[in-house]
């Protein structure tokens, strides 16, 4: 399995290209999805240049290509299309890594442009159970920050904190009273990873929280830089 992986910055696409890695695969590229809107229907949209500094942190910063899209509806997922048909010409990949839970708009497009590109879709975690999932995560050894909150019932003192099993715990009991996905498939939070089995360094990270109205909140990252594996180094204001 030659693989060509969508890297936003989050949990969900470092899982999905871990267990690719742990399944032997050989990572031809990482691609790296910019949108110009926020609410991109199908993409991560916010600190998304982190991911670059992710891959290197992985040891594959030299097979990073970054591609801005519209962040419209459907046309942000024919210009994709698009630019995977130019990587795939230049790195010969057969599989598109995806850290698709549950969504099946996303799933489904992702799909499609894979075939299109004449492609598989490589996606370790669709239906996975959330709250299994979101454990799985801190017991394998990611380490992750929300950087965004959009739902009512996350606290605004989540954002910027390392996420352990304690605070798992708190995640799934605050969504069970408010009715939110607590892996948040839904969009309700995003999430940054800054250390992982696969990564060969830390990566470092200074931010600021910052509200934007009731119920949503963002970290907006200044600086990352990457740091000695396992030192956890984060300075968020």
């Amino acid at each position: 399995m030659r693989v060509c992986a969508l890297l936003s910055g989050g949990k969900d696409s470092n899982y999905a290209l871990y267990k690719a890695i742990v399944e032997g695969a050989e990572v031809a590229c990482i691609v790296v999805v910019h949108p110009a809107r926020e609410d991109s229907w199908m993409f991560h949209s916010i600190n998304t240049w982190v991911a670059g500094l992710q891959a290197k942190a992985m040891g594959f910063g030299d097979r990073v290509y970054n591609v801005e899209v519209s962040g419209v509806k459907e046309r942000e997922v024919e210009e994709l299309e698009v630019e995977l048909a130019r990587i795939k010409r230049d790195t010969g990949f057969d599989t598109i890594v995806v850290g698709a839970l549950a969504s099946t708009y996303q799933r489904s497009r992702f799909e499609r442009v894979a075939s299109r590109v004449g492609a598989k879709i490589y996606a370790p975690n669709w239906g996975l159970d959330p709250v299994d999932y979101m454990r799985s995560l801190v017991k394998e050894g990611f380490k992750f920050i929300v950087t965004s909150i959009t739902v009512m019932g996350l606290p605004w003192e989540l954002l910027g904190k390392p996420i352990g099993l304690r605070e798992v715990e708190y995640i799934v009991e605050l969504s069970r009273r408010h009715g939110f996905n607590p892996a948040f498939e839904g969009g309700e939070a995003e999430t940054l990873v800054y250390d992982a089995p696969h990564y060969r360094r830390t990566v470092c990270l200074r931010g600021r929280r910052l509200r934007v109205r009731d119920f949503e909140y963002k970290l907006v990252v200044s600086e990352a830089w990457l740091g000695d594996k396992g030192v956890e180094c984060l300075d968020i204001t």
